[in-house]
């Protein structure tokens, strides 16, 4: 089955699943978990589909694993481990650690700097790295194997050419993040997982498995993290509760959720903005926080429905230029859809 015939078919299912569901009058819930079924059914068919999760204020819509996959099973979530090290960082600055968004990395990273540095490295702040308009050269795409193929990550990005200036146009780079982590250990004297499992670990069901690290020991930010798919929907909910736990503790302040998912610039992928590590979009007339990790591992959370979505992915398959990226944003659309009707 082609793309289009796929979409095409997806979008027709909430209606088939409506209709036959009427005589029986189920209640909104059941009518939501009926429809969102018949939509996961006809997503099996999505090339590199490994899970799903779908929740709705905290209870459970659908849960799917495809094929020889698992909900429990560890999975590489690549970029979207972004979204926690922003988390992180919002922490930090709740804790005093760090001074606040607009703290210039060179407090923290001035040891780091290159000789003769380019004065503008001065001028970059930590928002400016969160929201990925550093100005630096990307170290991702073409250039990802260059910079971790190099001696030390961080004086390699801190050595990269401008392209723009600090604060200017988004400049997608894991390097970004990575100055993000390496910031983080240097102000609290813990590695950055360390600081994941004290910080966040009393959130149930949260928990960060294989993580690897660079040449001088320091976590890679924003890449190779491994979490179950279960893991990560757990830390989506934390951000739907605005930063509590399910019993009432809080990890995260809401005011850091809410400056993360104020749009700071645009996506040069796809024109979607972008906050601090989260991706915003509309769909089906809702705005729409998301995580993105290469393959399509991604983390939808939809505030105004109390809508969380988990889908793990293939790790070793593209997702943009494959259009599969966009067949899951029309799920996800479609699954919004079927529960505001």
């Amino acid at each position: 089955m082609n793309r289009r015939s796929l979409i095409a078919l997806i979008t027709a299912l909430p209606v088939v699943a409506a209709t036959r569901s009427f005589a029986q009058s189920p209640g909104p819930a059941e009518l939501s978990k009926q429809r969102i079924a018949g939509l996961l059914e006809a997503a099996r068919r999505l090339d590199g589909l490994e899970t799903a999760i779908v929740t709705r204020n905290g209870d459970v819509l659908a849960e799917r694993a495809f094929g020889d996959n698992a909900l429990a099973g560890s999975t590489n979530i690549k970029s979207a481990s972004k979204s926690i090290v922003s988390a992180l960082v919002g922490i930090a600055i709740d804790k005093g650690l760090l001074d606040g968004v607009d703290q210039p990395i060179e407090t923290v990273l001035r040891a780091e700097f290159p000789a003769n540095p380019d004065p503008r490295l001065s001028k970059i702040t930590i928002g400016h790295l969160l929201s990925m308009r550093a100005g630096l050269d990307r170290m991702s795409g073409p250039n990802y194997g260059r910079w971790v193929a190099s001696r030390n990550w961080v004086r390699a990005a801190l050595a990269a050419d401008f392209i723009d200036e600090p604060g200017g146009g988004m400049l997608y780079s894991t390097a970004s993040s990575h100055l993000l982590s390496v910031i983080l250990t240097k102000v609290s004297g813990k590695p950055t997982l360390a600081l994941a499992r004290d910080w966040l670990g009393p959130l149930d069901g949260f928990r960060i498995g294989a993580w690897d690290r660079d040449p001088q020991g320091y976590y890679l930010g924003g890449n190779q993290m491994a979490m179950t798919p279960r893991s990560l929907h757990a830390f989506g909910e934390l951000y739907r509760r605005g930063g509590v736990t399910s019993d009432g503790t809080r990890l995260i302040s809401e005011a850091w959720i809410r400056e993360s998912w104020v749009q700071r610039t645009n996506s040069v992928f796809n024109g979607d903005g972008y906050g601090y590590a989260w991706f915003l979009k509309d769909m089906a007339g809702e705005r729409v926080n998301y995580a993105w990790g290469y393959g399509g591992q991604m983390l939808y959370i939809v505030p105004s429905l109390d809508l969380t979505v988990t889908i793990t992915s293939n790790e070793a398959a593209p997702s943009a230029r494959t259009g599969y990226r966009d067949e899951l944003h029309a799920l996800v659309t479609r699954m919004i859809e079927a529960v505001k009707a």
